[in-house]
């Protein structure tokens, strides 16, 4: 085990930390929260303001957008992400730009440092991960801090934090294994990150109730989409927005780009903004949305779009946006999988759209093989093309057999885009 008191690398950082604690995933706040304590994290403010995301799908969008909104309007904007796909410095933004590795190595030397203190404080890698984000950004004191939740609300080491506001994108089952398979169930840990008298935002029109409830219990003002925002498509490419101040004014935006993200998305990241305070400008946000990208999700790189949905709500939104994108050629989805995800749900949802299937192996504890994951769709009426042992042999054999007017979707996991993107930079060095 490395030295505590000897210098690392981010690299030789990141592998400690997957050592020190028997677990990966370890939900509870108490060890997080004496770690914080220690840290002072919990005595002054992260920022002036803090936005905490949750939900089952859309939460990394949806942080893009009240960034690139918040970056916008002048205000100085600190985010933290996960997982990341290429680097972890992408899960730490300080004003648009990834955090250097001496913040990071920084802020693990100020963990380690105070989990040590007194009685030692076993960490999970995602809390210790967590609270040097959170140490990271209450050095940088930004106007605006959006967090991420991780898995789940409640016992999430992000809900450390009181959030100034909260949002809630959907809830959809995923991580069965850690939030059970119930969904008013899932609703309530969601729902953990709410406070009294604190905004919400629910920026879904099908939450479980148990979010409504929770939100009553704890005396939480809701701002609920479809109710006191809302978006409406306009002429090809734009939509308007309506919503509410913080003062219940009504607001009013108009003819704003279509991000090429989901539109429950942006309206609950502007409702977001509004709830906070701040005061929105159109020309501003159109600005702001017009250019706002974000890695892995509907990104395309020529004909390859790399999403990295892997669950049945999301392949469903992604079946949605490529059937009102039609291509004159061949969709063929490149799909690599964990064995604790619903497959079948996914095959399913993409089913409609697409004309040929890669099944690809992921590696790991949690991996599932390309053979097992092409019998789920030929089973359910899917066409497999080839089965690659890795993502990139997939992507190889796409390449050498698909038209100029096919497309590719590459989806089903973080592991499955992540690979995919390496390799595309790779081929364009």
């Amino acid at each position: 085990m490395v030295s505590v008191t000897s210098p690392r690398t981010l690299d030789a950082w990141l592998d400690y930390l997957e050592q020190v604690h028997p677990v990966g995933i370890d939900l509870g706040l108490d060890r997080v929260a004496e770690v914080a304590r220690r840290m002072g994290l919990l005595e002054n403010r992260l920022a002036s303001c803090v936005i905490t995301v949750a939900g089952t799908n859309g939460k990394g969008s949806t942080v893009a957008m009240i960034e690139a909104v918040a970056s916008a309007h002048g205000l100085s904007v600190a985010t933290y992400t996960s997982p990341h796909l290429l680097r972890y410095n992408e899960r730490v933004r300080l004003d648009g730009s990834e955090a250097e590795d001496t913040a990071l190595i920084a802020g693990f030397e100020a963990v380690e440092a105070a989990r040590l203190t007194d009685e030692p404080v076993s960490l999970t890698y995602f809390e210790a991960g967590t609270l040097a984000a959170l140490w990271i950004i209450s050095r940088k004191r930004p106007d605006l801090a959006v967090l991420e939740v991780g898995l789940g609300g409640r016992l999430d080491a992000v809900n450390v934090i009181d959030a100034d506001v909260a949002v809630i994108t959907t809830i959809a089952l995923d991580h069965a294994a850690y939030l059970g398979s119930e969904l008013e169930g899932i609703g309530r840990e969601k729902a953990g990150i709410m406070r009294a008298g604190r905004p919400v935002v629910l920026g879904s029109t099908e939450l479980p109730a148990s979010v409504h409830q929770s939100a009553e219990e704890r005396g939480a003002p809701t701002m609920a989409l479809g109710q006191d925002f809302y978006w409406l498509p306009g002429r090809a490419g734009v939509f308007d927005w309506q919503g509410t101040a913080n003062d219940a004014a009504s607001l009013s935006l108009v003819n704003l780009p279509d991000p090429g993200l989901p539109l429950d998305n942006a309206a609950s990241a502007l409702q977001a903004l509004a709830s906070a305070g701040i005061a929105l400008d159109e020309r501003r946000c159109r600005l702001a949305l017009s250019q706002v990208e974000v890695p892995g999700r509907m990104q395309w790189l020529g004909q390859w779009c790399l999403d990295v949905g892997h669950n049945p709500h999301a392949a469903a939104y992604l079946a949605g946006r490529l059937a009102l994108q039609p291509c004159a050629g061949r969709t063929w989805v490149l799909l690599g999988m964990l064995a604790d995800k619903d497959a079948d749900g996914v095959i399913d949802a993409l089913n409609g759209v697409t004309d040929g299937w890669v099944a690809v192996t992921l590696k790991g504890e949690r991996a599932r093989d390309a053979a097992e994951l092409a019998a789920r769709i030929d089973a359910r009426g899917g066409v497999v093309a080839f089965q690659a042992t890795t993502p990139e042999k997939g992507a190889e054999w796409l390449s050498a057999h698909m038209a100029p007017d096919d497309r590719v979707l590459v989806c089903g996991s973080f592991f499955t885009v992540a690979a995919i993107l390496a390799w595309k930079q790779a081929q364009a060095a």
